[in-house]
């Protein structure tokens, strides 16, 4: 396996051409490889699904805030009719 290098932009995809690698897009031929890879992707959906509640809450938290301190400003500063 090759080492990171961060400014190789086709670092990921040269290791896919290299003769020992194995081919990455031929299906896996084992019930315990496709096992394998259905607890990664389960484990990838529960993060994503944890992130994406956490944004959901980081954007309702905004909206809080703002309407907060719109209230907070008419009160300082009434409209007059």
């Amino acid at each position: 396996m090759s080492e990171y290098n961060p400014n190789d932009p086709f670092a990921l995809f040269s290791q896919f051409f290299k003769p020992n690698a194995g081919n990455p897009f031929t299906p896996p031929m084992s019930i315990e490889e496709i096992d394998k890879k259905i607890a990664e992707c389960r484990t990838v959906e529960q993060w994503l699904s944890m992130q994406v509640g956490m944004l959901q809450m980081t954007v309702k938290t905004l909206e809080m805030q703002k309407a907060g301190i719109t209230a907070f400003k008419q009160g300082l500063d009434p409209k007059e009719p």
